[in-house]
């Protein structure tokens, strides 16, 4: 520790030939005399002393200020490793690298190699058949027919092309969502909430989204451009709530609740629709959408070295929709085409609902038989986090236990009202009679009042998720009643929400690292003492990655799950050899 600097007035007279000059000299002498040897020389105490230390009372001992200062340094250096604080400070060592990092890390760096080979051969291929069709054309006078020669192996090469181009893309984003969350290369910093922190983004946002509404063709209840701005505000609404820790005012906190529960509704009622049209209940159905659920997700928790269930939200739409699937292909299949051809599988469809509804309230009430279930191997990794607790899982299952069960139970009911020509959503008009509509929209606006109220007058966040599972259903109602039964704001949506919403799922997943940071419980700093613009900088790159990492995925999920069963069997095959390695090591 070098000698700190004196307040030469306040010194006494038996110190008064003490100077600084004499100190600097001091401090210089000692460090080239153990620069050399193994000691560690603490030089921020004096930087301290020299900016903070106007209260020494003697001039020569450091004051309270400085003191407090070294004492907070300590404790920084010396015990933030071992106290797993769950904040942004970055006063602590990077976390070790695991041997599958290493891995990951060598597959990715094998990928970018590939592709900058293949780029520069595909380069060089052009320009030479260029020339050479050139060179021919001159020589015999007229064009010739495109070669037909190597069309197989063409096709092969734009494949490989095509997918170690997008493995090279993932593992750049990769790296840019190590270098932020697993290193110290970039500040973090904590989260402050305050009420305009919170509401002025979200007004702004509305503002911005309302601003960019225009026409759409669709007509039809919860149609696709609907649906994605639903998914879209719902998803800056939830990225502001993240980025400012709002989760400790009550009512904000269960109004976010309601919209994770809707995502789940849509889920239900998206797949269930899905199914209902075309009764694809094939492999490849099931393992195009895990795909593009998961993909994400499990280069994350290799890249980060983090479990799955630590990004809840994928093993839970994962869960939920493997549910769905399940419910609806057990036989007997019930599809469109199979009702209008007999009545009575409408009741075979009720029954395997009911029958879903029994199944999860079991599961909720008999914790025992829960933790039995999902505990067991090989199933185990999927369900806990690192120390092996379930808690978390059975506590964001039970949240949303039955938001599913209520998207399929409202696209049956909807479906069926079509088919008895109750509404008729083929044209702009409202779904109902006048008299109709008002009571339904009054009806509507009670339902969201209602769960406002709900939110503000329960006391604490145990009875509040207690309630809310058997409630959820009623604002989204609500809302889909208030959005759809006039038929002027049916045919209508906001674009900018839209394109947000055909992106929720990268921009939910990927906040936690490189627009949050330190695992969500702190923000990332790429431009410190400007909170403004590291929020317009840090959002740029967090959006612009999100979309490409979408588009990255559309591309891998053809080549991941082609469309022929033997080749998924395959691929399936090759996935578990990779798999079960990791889940050894």
């Amino acid at each position: 520790m070098l000698q700190d600097p004196v307040i030469e007035e306040k010194l006494d007279s038996n110190r008064s030939m003490i100077t600084n000059e004499q100190l600097d000299d001091y401090n210089k002498v000692a460090l080239n005399e153990m620069e050399s040897s193994d000691a560690t020389i603490w030089r921020s105490s004096r930087l301290v002393a020299q900016g903070h230390n106007r209260d020494s009372l003697d001039g020569l001992h450091i004051g309270k200020v400085a003191l407090e200062w070294d004492y907070q340094i300590l404790l920084n250096m010396h015990c933030n490793n071992h106290m797993n604080y769950n904040d942004g400070t970055c006063c602590s060592n990077a976390e070790p690298l695991s041997t599958v990092q290493y891995a990951t890390a060598l597959m990715f760096a094998v990928c970018i190699l590939l592709a900058i080979i293949l780029i520069i051969y595909k380069r060089k291929t052009r320009r030479n058949g260029s020339k050479s069709r050139t060179d021919k054309e001159q020589s015999e006078g007229s064009p010739t027919k495109e070669c037909n020669t190597g069309k197989a192996g063409a096709t092969c090469a734009d494949s490989c092309y095509e997918v170690f181009t997008s493995m090279a893309k993932l593992g750049l984003i990769m790296a840019y969502v190590f270098l932020c969350d697993r290193t110290n290369f970039f500040m973090k910093e904590n989260k402050y909430y305050t009420h305009s922190n919170f509401f002025l983004p979200f007004a702004y946002v509305m503002i911005v989204g309302f601003f960019f509404t225009e026409d759409t063709e669709q007509t039809s209840v919860l149609h696709r451009d609907q649906t994605n701005e639903w998914r879209g505000w719902m998803q800056i609404v939830i990225l502001i709530y993240h980025y400012m820790g709002a989760s400790q005012v009550l009512p904000i906190y269960m109004h976010i609740r309601v919209l994770v529960t809707a995502y789940l509704f849509l889920t239900g009622y998206g797949h269930f629709f899905y199914f209902w049209k075309n009764g694809d209940y094939g492999l490849n159905r099931l393992c195009q959408v895990l795909f593009r659920l998961n993909l994400l997700v499990m280069m994350l928790c290799l890249v980060m070295n983090r479990p799955y269930q630590f990004y809840y939200f994928v093993p839970l739409v994962s869960f939920w929709f493997l549910v769905a699937y399940v419910t609806l292909a057990a036989w007997p299949q019930i599809t469109e085409e199979s009702t209008d051809a007999n009545k009575l599988r409408y009741l075979y469809l009720i029954l395997k609902i009911a029958v879903l509804v029994a199944v999860i309230t079991l599961f909720y009430l008999s914790e025992v038989f829960f933790e039995k279930i999902f505990l067991m191997r090989p199933f185990k990794p999927l369900f806990v986090l690192r120390d092996g607790s379930l808690h978390e899982w059975r506590f964001r299952w039970s949240l949303d236990r039955y938001s599913i069960v209520y998207g399929m139970v409202f696209a049956l009911g909807y479906l069926i009202l079509k088919k008895l020509e109750v509404i008729d959503d083929t044209r702009q008009d409202t779904l109902f009679s006048r008299g109709i509509t008002w009571m339904a929209m009054l009806l509507s606006l009670g339902g969201l009042a209602g769960y406002a109220a709900f939110s503000f007058l329960c006391r604490n966040k145990k009875e509040c998720n207690e309630i809310h599972p058997y409630i959820s259903c009623v604002p989204i109602i609500s809302y889909i009643g208030l959005r759809n039964i006039p038929g002027w704001l049916r045919s209508r949506y906001s674009s900018f929400f839209a394109w947000f919403g055909k992106i929720s799922l990268e921009l939910f997943i990927i906040q936690y690292h490189i627009w949050l940071a330190a695992d969500t419980h702190g923000i990332l700093v790429l431009v410190p003492n400007y909170p403004v613009m590291n929020v317009m900088v840090t959002s740029f790159i967090f959006v612009c990655a999100s979309h490409e990492i979408s588009k990255i995925t559309s591309t891998l999920v053809k080549y991941a799950v082609p469309k022929d069963w033997k080749r998924i069997l395959r691929n399936l095959v090759c996935f578990l050899a990779v798999l079960i390695p990791v889940y050894l090591m």
